[in-house]
């Protein structure tokens, strides 16, 4: 027997992330390293313990290994509970199908039997692809506070960017009366960020009649939000106006953790109030030897650094050789850049050697073509690697020497 809970978090952790390239071909898009020391889910998980959201389901499909043994029995998070606590939820072989998850409502579909063992009054949909900081305590009281059917998370953005978004258009109440998405000629600038909170009782109706239509694609977004809306239901846009951002593609990801550097970072994670959580092993402390120089930059433990690292982030055991230079990177965990080695406006993934007296990226660039350097690769001595490069195993293998 479970105790019932208020609100259950479903957290759609699925997606394949192609748009990562080789940082998601053997993890899910989640579970990819941000910060230096984190993971993506970590964000969400971190906002669900922080506002008193202690059941949360995990829905895994691509590449879930990684992600289901990160988030093991979720204690890192304070999510190891009696009752309730984090639980992946893979597709699973059902009495009449098996079926992969075929869009984002037939995820929670799949699973209302999950979500109803806690007999909820609401259920909070999430990604776990976005880096933020939210209060969905605060987002739950609005929903109650407007009689809200379903209450839809919006971010102001500017209007040329407005078309890459699903935007809801609202009257003065924040009522909203249309759903476009992506459209060409937007209306609002009220950007869905994927962040719902629905009555559970209407949820599980609509999911039922969503499924049961074969010309349906299963999306939220697509379907059944605007099923809601035809049907005339009350539906509102909670405002948020804090730190947002959607990492699925290289460019972002990268420009998300630039927004951490700085003596007033764009986005901070030295906020005691609202701490973020994370599965990290234990390691020994940095080192910064006698000829190293550190500017402006996140190390974290474990790494060796005695060449210079400016305006970058270091994962933990990343050693940094004399007369290697690391600026505007990222270098995820137990990378080693050699000596003489250069690294400029590059993700390097982890477990990878950087040969001396290779160049990667350029020192010049405007930060519009990130390089991108898989894991478990070692680029040899005295390469040159240009701007916005995507390298792997097999772009190594056809640019020898």
């Amino acid at each position: 027997m479970y105790n019932k809970e208020e609100c259950v978090a479903m957290l759609l952790a699925g997606g394949q992330g192609s748009r990562l390239y080789t940082l998601t071909e053997k993890t899910a898009k989640p579970a990819v390293p941000f910060g230096a020391k984190y993971r993506i889910i970590d964000f969400t998980l971190s906002n669900c313990v922080n506002s008193g959201i202690d059941t949360v389901g995990v829905l895994t499909q691509y590449q879930p290994l990684v992600l289901n043994e990160y988030i093991g029995n979720g204690q890192p998070w304070d999510l190891d509970r009696m009752n309730g606590g984090v639980m992946v939820l893979p597709p699973y072989q059902g009495s009449k199908s098996a079926d992969w998850y075929k869009g984002t409502a037939n995820a929670i579909y799949q699973n209302l039997n999950f979500i109803n063992r806690y007999d909820p009054d609401y259920v909070l949909i999430l990604s776990g692809d976005h880096i933020y900081k939210m209060d969905y305590n605060a987002m739950l009281e609005y929903h109650k506070k407007m009689n809200s059917a379903a209450t839809i998370a919006v971010i102001n953005v500017p209007l040329e960017q407005a078309s890459r978004f699903g935007i809801m258009n609202t009257d003065e109440n924040n009522k909203i009366v249309e759903f476009e998405e992506k459209p060409k000629e937007p209306k609002s600038t009220k950007a869905s960020m994927g962040i719902y909170i629905f009555n559970r009782s209407l949820l599980a109706k609509y999911l039922e009649a969503d499924e049961n239509n074969p010309e349906s694609s299963n999306d939220f977004g697509k379907n059944i939000i605007p099923a809601m809306l035809d049907a005339g239901e009350p539906m509102y846009a909670y405002e948020f106006s804090g730190y947002w951002k959607d990492v699925g593609t290289i460019q972002s990801l990268w420009e998300a953790n630039m927004d951490l550097l700085g003596d007033n970072p764009v986005f901070n994670l030295f906020d005691d109030d609202w701490r973020i959580y994370t599965r990290s092993e234990v390691r020994p402390p940095h080192y910064i030897g006698n000829d190293a120089k550190v500017i402006n930059s996140i190390v974290t433990e474990g790494c060796e650094v005695h060449g210079i690292v400016e305006n970058s982030l270091l994962f933990g055991g990343v050693k940094v050789a004399r007369g290697a230079y690391i600026k505007n990177s990222i270098v995820m965990q137990d990378t080693v850049i050699r000596e003489g080695a250069s690294v400029y406006y590059s993700i390097v993934d982890g477990d990878t050697e950087v040969g001396a007296g290779t160049k990667i990226g350029n020192e010049t660039s405007d930060g519009s073509k990130i390089t991108l350097i898989g894991s478990d690769l070692v680029i040899p001595h005295g390469a040159i690697v240009p701007e916005g490069a995507m390298v792997n195993s097999q772009y190594l293998e056809k640019n020898k020497n």
